[in-house]
């Protein structure tokens, strides 16, 4: 039985402001590894290996958690850290409006958790990973760029799909695979 990598996903087109942040955190010299503007997205659930033969149950469990759902608006706005800045792991940028992401994602966890599925331990929390801090290396020049994020407005995204992705992992990054594409 063949599998792949998969996972639920929401694209983000790269926008300037995240460009120019990306570019301002590579400057400090800090060790992180950015996520490529094109592969930019808001995670509604990560599956991990997933049996292909899957996929059409997977499709109508989006497609469902998506009913009556019209496209809508979220602004990203705000940068930060998880965990903290003490241990800093991931680079994020803040989301508004994204109550209906968070219904979306709760409904798909509760679907695919009856059909074997691991439900997620923590509540979903709408954020969009743009980079990933591999060492302490510039921690503190790697801060004040957050810092000078931190309250900042980024763009405004209309939301019109939901995305059913295939990741390969690779020595120069992920490479993602739409495998269906769930319109709103």
């Amino acid at each position: 039985m063949s599998q792949f990598r998969g996972f639920i996903a929401v694209e983000i087109d790269a926008f300037p402001k995240l460009l120019e942040f990306e570019r301002e955190m590579k400057d400090t010299g800090a060790n992180i590894k950015l996520v490529e503007p094109e592969n930019v997205h808001i995670t509604l659930k990560f599956l991990g290996d997933t049996n292909e033969d899957l996929i059409e149950e997977i499709d109508g469990i989006i497609n469902d958690a998506a009913h009556n759902i019209e496209p809508f608006n979220i602004k990203l706005e705000g940068a930060g850290v998880f965990p903290n800045q003490n241990y800093m792991k991931v680079i994020w940028l803040g989301i508004k409006r994204g109550e209906q992401l968070e219904s979306i994602a709760q409904k798909i966890d509760e679907q695919l958790h009856k059909i074997g599925f691991k439900k997620e331990k923590r509540k979903f929390s709408a954020h969009l990973t743009i980079a990933r801090v591999r060492s302490a290396k510039n921690k503190e020049k790697l801060l004040q760029i957050i810092e000078k994020y931190k309250d900042s407005e980024f763009a405004e995204i209309n939301v019109d799909s939901i995305k059913l992705k295939k990741s390969e992992l690779t020595p120069k990054g992920p490479i993602y695979t739409n495998l269906k594409d769930i319109r709103l």
